[in-house]
C-alpha cells in the first residue's frame, strides 16, 4: 500500500502549500469523522494505558507495553496532522459539477470487462478518499486516468497488478 500513502502524503504536501482540491461531500464527513474520533476517543484511550502504566511503575527502560502506547501516540498525531492538513485544503465537490458526459472527478462510472464476463460500477474520486474496497478509485491511478475524459461507449485500457485490463464504459452518471 506504499502508492496510496504516497498519493495521501503528496495531498497533505499541497495542502500545506495552499493548493486546493475536491472531496466528494461523503469523503470530507468520513475524513472529518476519523479526525473527531483520533482527537476525542484515540487520544483518551492512550493517555488512558499511558497513566496506567505509570500508575503500575511500569516506567522502566525496558517496558514494551509503554514502548507500544508511545509508538500507538506517534501514530496517532501524526494521522491527525495529515487529516487537518488534508482537511484545510479540501473544497467539497458540488454535485452539480460532476459531468455525466465525460468521466470527471465525483462521476460513477458503469463499466463491462468482456473477457472476464462482469460489470461493475465505480466512482472517480481525489486519492485521499480512495477505497477500492468500497468501489472508490483514485483519479490518480491507473484506472482512473484511463476513465478520465472518456465518453459512454469508449473502451479504455490500462496496466493493473493482474495485467492489462479493458473496460467498456456502459454509462456515467452523478
Amino acid at each position: 500500500m506504499p502508492d496510496a500513502f504516497e498519493d495521501i502524503k503528496d495531498s497533505t504536501s499541497d495542502a500545506a502549500d495552499g493548493v486546493t482540491f475536491l472531496l466528494t461531500a461523503h469523503g470530507h464527513a468520513l475524513l472529518k469523522a476519523e479526525l473527531q474520533v483520533l482527537q476525542v476517543e484515540k487520544r483518551r484511550d492512550i493517555a488512558e494505558r499511558i497513566r496506567e502504566s505509570k500508575d503500575h511503575g511500569e516506567f522502566s527502560e525496558d517496558n514494551s507495553e509503554l514502548d507500544e502506547v508511545k509508538q500507538e501516540q506517534a501514530i496517532v498525531e501524526n494521522r491527525i496532522a495529515e487529516l487537518k492538513a488534508i482537511l484545510s485544503g479540501a473544497e467539497i465537490l458540488n454535485e452539480d459539477d460532476v459531468p455525466t458526459d465525460r468521466v470527471g472527478l465525483g462521476s460513477r462510472v458503469h463499466v463491462k470487462d468482456d473477457e472476464r464476463g462482469i460489470d461493475f460500477t465505480i466512482r472517480i474520486v481525489h486519492a485521499v478518499e480512495a477505497n477500492p474496497d468500497d468501489d472508490l478509485i483514485s483519479s490518480e491511478s491507473p484506472m482512473g486516468q484511463a476513465l478520465m475524459g472518456s465518453k459512454p461507449g469508449e473502451v479504455v485500457s490500462f496496466e493493473a497488478p493482474a495485467g492489462r485490463l479493458q473496460y467498456e464504459i456502459l454509462k456515467i452518471s452523478k
